[in-house]
């Protein structure tokens, strides 16, 4: 099997638990704080090694006493981080505030994650070239997520972008994904097509299938997954579950998916799974604390098959 590629950010959270929101100017006092490894690229790495994908991981790390824990962590998960570069910067950071109904608030800093450029992409391209599939998202440099989706291209690698945080997309990127899992708001942003249900789902698909992205599943919270393939879409309903903390539940829907799309699953087995993964995930605290193993989630389907 080929590795399973992942090019992205890597971040150390910081997380502040509150009963609610404070308002603008208003102080209030937090329940707990804890520190976790996170960042969207090094998360869907971790939930993609977790549920059995041989996972490579493409990253740029602080030269700060955080940057060298976090590799060492990611290592010792067995992700290959050689691809990986350290910079004369801060590891990355992510500041966020989670209420007692698992919904967060999210302020990243990109620090070292400034350097995952279209340049140290160039210097990789064998690495993508050698992958089954590649998995990006929008925490690092866009250059950077458009010369690694061209050069997957050119060398037939299947691509599955995660368009978050939510931006404009040039249409030479879209282009050459194979596979694209925007959320409600990410799909608006990209096609203007406000996602509210089923239909309007439909809609933002046949949008992006347009810009040249065959496969689309737009994500939508607790109602679950709008999967369309050129046009020919079906809701996946999602699994029904007390929420915690739904900080990494988007991350770890994706890693698992491509997981399983680099073991041949069909599509609708492949979401199913990645909607296991990001069910079991919203549990518990933390980003990459939360995100479960491959014997849990295989559990968890078997109970609820």
């Amino acid at each position: 099997m080929k590795p399973l590629l992942v090019l992205g950010s890597s971040n150390i959270d910081h997380i502040a638990q509150m009963a609610a929101f404070p308002q603008s100017g208003e102080t209030l006092h937090g329940d707990h704080y804890h520190r976790a490894f996170g960042g969207k690229g090094a998360n869907q790495a971790v939930a993609a090694a977790k549920s059995g994908a041989p996972t490579r991981f493409i990253s740029a790390f602080g030269n700060d006493t955080a940057g060298g824990e976090l590799r060492a962590h990611l290592e010792a998960l067995g992700i290959d981080c050689d691809g990986s570069k350290t910079v004369a910067d801060s590891t990355g950071m992510a500041i966020i505030w989670l209420n007692h109904a698992g919904e967060n608030r999210i302020v990243v800093i990109a620090g070292a994650n400034a350097a995952l450029n279209a340049a140290h992409v160039e210097h990789e391209q064998a690495r993508i070239a050698d992958a089954g599939i590649l998995l990006l998202q929008l925490e690092t440099p866009l250059d950077g997520v458009i010369r690694a989706a061209a050069i997957a291209r050119a060398h037939s690698v299947r691509t599955i972008l995660n368009p978050a945080p939510a931006t404009e997309l040039p249409r030479e990127l879209l282009a050459n994904l194979d596979l694209i899992t925007p959320n409600e708001s990410e799909a608006e942003r990209l096609t203007g097509i406000a996602v509210a249900d089923e239909m309007s789902a439909a809609r933002a698909a046949t949008a992006l299938h347009a810009q040249g992205v065959p496969t689309v599943l737009i994500t939508l919270g607790s109602r679950g997954v709008y999967a369309s393939v050129n046009g020919h879409g079906a809701l996946h309903p999602a699994y029904r579950v007390k929420p915690v903390n739904t900080t990494a539940a988007g991350d770890t829907f994706n890693g698992a998916l491509a997981a399983a799309l680099l073991r041949d699953e069909p599509l609708a087995q492949a979401i199913a799974w990645g909607q296991a993964a990001a069910a079991l995930s919203v549990q518990k605290l933390g980003a990459q604390p939360s995100i479960p193993d491959s014997v849990a989630i295989a559990a968890f389907l078997q109970q609820h098959s």
